[in-house]
C-alpha cells in the first residue's frame, strides 16, 4: 500500500463547552513501518465498520469548501501539509459549533491501493492501558484505538477524477441511528449521500432470488449460488471495495457467466454496475436449513419474520406464500 503523504494533527477539545485548541504539524510524516501498519490496522476497522454510507461532495461553495482545497492539493496549486492544515482549521471550526464533539488527533493520508488511489480523513483516539517495559515493570500505556472509530471518511480519488457522474467515491460512517455527533463531520467533507447501500443490496439480493426461482434450481444448485454470492459480497466489504456485477454473475455461473448480469439487466432492476453491500443486509439473506424423517427445510434469514415466523415455545414454523409447485402437488395430492 504505497503512502504518498501523511499527516497527523491533534485538536484538543474537552466536552466542557471550552474552546477548540488546534496543534498543527508543520511537516507530513516521513515513511515508516509504523505508518503502514496504523494505515493497515484503520483500513481494517474501517472495512468492517457497518452504518456507513456513500455519497459524492455537495457543489463547491462557503459552506462546503473540502472539494475546492482538495482539487487545489491534486492540480499541485498548493503541497499536501498546506492543505491539511486548511482543512483542519474548518473541522476544528465547525467541532466548536457543535456541542456534541470531542477533540481527537485527525488523520490526512494519501495512498494507492492496486490502480486507485484514497484520501483517508478520520479522528482517532486514545485508550489508557497497561505494559510491560524492559525492566518488566508494569507501567501505564496510551495507545491509538482503532476499535473506537466513529468519524472517518474516504474518498475514491481516481472514481472522482475520472467518472462524473458516481454518487458513490465517498464512503463515511453514518453512525448508529443517524446520531447528531456526526453530521459536522459530514458537512465538513461537504459530502452528500448518494447511494443508499442496504436498499441496493436489498435490492440485489431480490434480484438473486428472482433469478434462482426463474431457473428452477435444485434446492443443493441454490444453496451453493447462494454461498457464492455471500462470500464474495462480503469478501469486497471487507476490503472496502464495492461488488462488482459482471464479476459476481461470473462466479455465481462458470458455464454461463452472463446469466445473472443478463437477469438483471433485463428485469431493470436500477441497480449501478457496481454497488457498495452492505454487511448487516448480507447477514440477514443467509441461509436456515434442516431435515429430519423424510422433512427438509431451507428459507432465507431475511424471510424470518415475514414470510416464515418461528414459535419457540410450540417449536413450529408457519410458512406463507407457499411456491405454487409445492401447492399445486399438495392439491393433487387431496384430490
Amino acid at each position: 500500500m504505497p503512502i504518498r503523504h501523511c499527516i497527523v494533527h491533534l485538536i484538543d477539545k474537552k466536552p466542557d463547552g471550552s474552546p477548540a485548541v488546534l496543534h498543527a504539524r508543520d511537516n507530513e510524516l516521513a515513511a515508516s513501518d509504523a505508518i503502514e501498519n496504523l494505515l493497515a490496522d484503520l483500513n481494517d476497522n474501517y472495512n468492517a465498520k457497518q452504518g456507513k454510507a456513500w455519497g459524492y461532495f455537495h457543489g463547491e461553495s462557503g459552506a462546503y469548501p473540502f472539494s475546492g482545497w482538495l482539487k487545489q492539493y491534486l492540480n499541485d496549486e498548493q503541497g499536501f501539509t498546506a492543505f491539511s492544515r486548511t482543512a483542519v482549521e474548518h473541522l476544528q471550526k465547525l467541532m466548536e459549533e457543535s456541542n456534541l464533539s470531542t477533540g481527537g488527533h485527525v488523520l490526512f493520508a494519501h495512498y494507492q491501493q492496486g490502480m486507485t488511489e484514497y484520501l483517508a480523513i478520520a479522528l482517532l483516539h486514545h485508550s489508557d492501558g497497561v505494559a510491560v517495559n524492559a525492566e518488566l515493570d508494569v507501567t501505564p500505556s496510551r495507545h491509538l484505538d482503532l476499535g473506537q472509530l466513529h468519524l472517518a471518511a474516504r474518498i475514491n480519488l481516481s472514481e472522482w477524477k475520472n467518472n462524473l457522474n458516481s454518487k458513490q467515491y465517498i464512503s463515511f460512517i453514518k453512525g448508529k441511528n443517524g446520531k447528531k455527533v456526526s453530521e459536522y463531520f459530514r458537512d465538513f467533507i461537504g459530502c452528500q449521500e448518494g447511494v443508499d447501500g442496504p436498499g441496493e443490496t436489498r435490492t440485489l439480493l431480490k434480484a438473486f432470488s428472482d433469478f434462482v426461482e426463474s431457473e428452477d434450481l435444485p434446492e443443493e444448485s441454490a444453496r451453493e449460488k447462494t454461498q457464492t454470492l455471500v462470500d464474495y459480497a462480503t469478501s469486497q466489504t471487507k476490503m472496502g471495495e464495492p461488488v462488482g456485477l459482471e464479476e459476481l454473475s461470473s462466479l455465481i455461473d462458470e458455464e454461463r457467466p452472463k446469466a445473472f448480469y443478463d437477469h438483471i439487466r433485463n428485469k431493470d432492476y436500477g441497480l449501478s454496475p457496481e454497488i457498495p453491500a452492505d454487511k448487516r443486509t448480507l447477514n440477514q439473506f443467509r441461509r436456515f436449513t434442516g431435515r429430519a424423517e423424510g422433512l427438509s427445510i431451507s428459507f432465507e434469514a431475511h424471510l424470518l419474520g415475514s414470510k416464515v415466523e418461528y414459535d419457540e415455545e410450540a417449536g413450529t414454523l408457519i410458512i406463507k406464500g407457499l411456491p405454487t409447485q409445492l401447492i399445486d402437488q399438495l392439491k393433487r395430492r387431496a384430490e
